[in-house]
């Protein structure tokens, strides 16, 4: 079967599916909830980030490749896809899709129409489908080549404000951006750093103000104790969201990494926005590590949710790059970007939003102390709680033994909840006191499983993903 039989087939079955479950209309303007822990929508409808990393969307894709994409990730449950306006793979020089490149002699106040209509295309077709776009204005080579990237560094405070501003204007009616700053850079200086600054400024005075511009910053990996984006920007009026990268090698210590950010006042919600990417090489070595896996991008995803983020972005390599047989390969792709997108851990985090958004989410809380035997990296069991409900991920099915009374309720409904599947096993009611011990149905690499105990008395929905028996 050829690329477009391929093609016609996907987009005809996820349309399908898509019209059964209704996506389609304009998404809400984003904001902080009261608790400055979660994001909420304009409504006060609770808002669980999850996110794809697809850097390359506008650059290089069409706009039918674009739709069946959208319509595919709509379906596996994403809701923020997270992509570039000046890319990363000579996002300057190198065309879009339709022979366009986005500025005129790389000068930023030089902007071309042509480019950023294809752009304006694209978020307009993700609203369609209840998908907010992750817009970041440039991947951070323009402004820090580093010792990657193909820049070359075309910013300074000056045209980041006024390119920032253009941006603002030119989307200050769409509802459906998260703009995110950064693009995969630390700042090396003051220098740089008021360079973001200054277009965050132009950003919020081309929107009309602060409120109409949900912002965050998105770094490289960066020491423990920096906290992601929280390190220089923490105290700005403009960032409503701390974000991490943790990086692509396997055993990390998110929690203690989130804890930085989580910790510092004032409170402001937390999310990975680049964890393991699903068939990467580990480590950035193929060779001796391997690739990862649909276990190692569950596993990070769910220690990241159960550490106090606010979502989670998930990740693919051969995404990313959108690869396909008549692109160069980046570090090893294995799949086109249109096979990668039914890659398991793709459609696994359908599993983890559903878990996630069947209990109340403001109120949640990472609480480590509830877990007797948390353990290291490679097989850790993480604890979050609600008022009336907590949640302990055991990465190996370990055994643990679980501090009681830390909920509301005499007696309490458990379930196991397994990541893979979606799947449910009801269990026995529980008396909400003392030290009592859980052993998950399976042990082993990639037998991660969720306790659930509910307080009896709240009637939660059974926890099972729809269409499961």
């Amino acid at each position: 079967m050829n690329r477009q039989s391929i093609l016609y087939l996907r987009c005809l079955s996820i349309a399908i599916l898509c019209t059964f479950l209704g996506l389609s209309g304009l998404s809400a303007q984003l904001k902080v909830s009261d608790n400055h822990r979660y994001i909420i929508q304009a409504d006060g409808t609770p808002f669980f980030w999850m996110g794809d990393t697809a850097w390359e969307l506008f650059h290089r894709l069409t706009k039918e490749e674009t739709d069946l994409y959208f319509k595919t990730r709509a379906a596996q449950g994403f809701n923020v896809i997270q992509a570039v306006a000046l890319a990363e793979m000579d996002g300057l020089h190198t065309p879009n899709a339709y022979g366009e490149i986005p500025l005129e002699n790389d000068d930023p106040l030089r902007p071309r129409e042509a480019f950023f209509q294809h752009i304006d295309y694209v978020i307009d077709l993700a609203a369609q489908y209840h998908l907010y776009i992750g817009f970041l204005p440039t991947w951070g080579d323009k402004l820090n080549k580093s010792t990657w990237g193909m820049g070359p560094e075309i910013f300074n405070a000056a045209n980041a404000y006024e390119y920032g501003k253009w941006l603002g204007l030119r989307y200050k009616n769409k509802k459906n951006i998260i703009w995110i700053l950064g693009g995969d850079r630390t700042p090396r200086d003051e220098k740089d750093v008021n360079v973001w600054r200054r277009m965050a400024a132009g950003i919020q005075d081309g929107v009309g103000g602060k409120d109409r511009a949900f912002m965050t910053f998105h770094p490289q990996p960066n020491n423990l104790e920096d906290g992601g984006s929280s390190k220089w920007f923490h105290q700005d009026e403009w960032l409503d969201l701390n974000m991490f990268q943790t990086g692509h090698c396997r055993e990390n210590n998110v929690w203690d990494r989130l804890a930085v950010a989580y910790n510092k006042t004032p409170a402001k919600p937390v999310l990975d926005g680049e964890p393991i990417y699903e068939d990467h090489p580990v480590c950035f070595n193929a060779k001796d590590l391997g690739t990862s896996s649909a276990y190692d991008v569950r596993k990070n995803a769910y220690l990241d949710v159960f550490s106090g983020a606010c979502g989670h972005t998930y990740g693919c390599h051969d995404i990313w790059q959108m690869y396909s047989p008549q692109r160069t390969p980046v570090n090893g792709p294995h799949f086109p970007w249109y096979v990668a997108m039914d890659l398991p851990g793709a459609n696994q985090m359908r599993y983890l939003r559903h878990l996630m958004t069947s209990r109340p989410m403001p109120d949640r809380v990472p609480d480590p102390t509830m877990v007797q035997n948390l353990l290291q990296a490679h097989n850790r069991i993480q604890a979050t709680r609600g008022n009336d409900y907590l949640m302990v991920y055991s990465s190996q099915g370990f055994p643990f033994e679980l501090s009681l009374g830390k909920i509301s309720g005499e007696q309490l409904q458990s379930y196991w909840y397994e990541p893979k599947t979606g799947k449910s096993i009801k269990g026995d009611l529980i008396t909400n006191k003392g030290i009592r011990q859980f052993v998950p149905p399976s042990q082993g690499y990639g037998n991660d499983w969720v306790l659930v105990l509910d307080d009896a008395g709240k009637k939660f929905a059974e926890l099972m993903y729809p269409g499961h028996n």
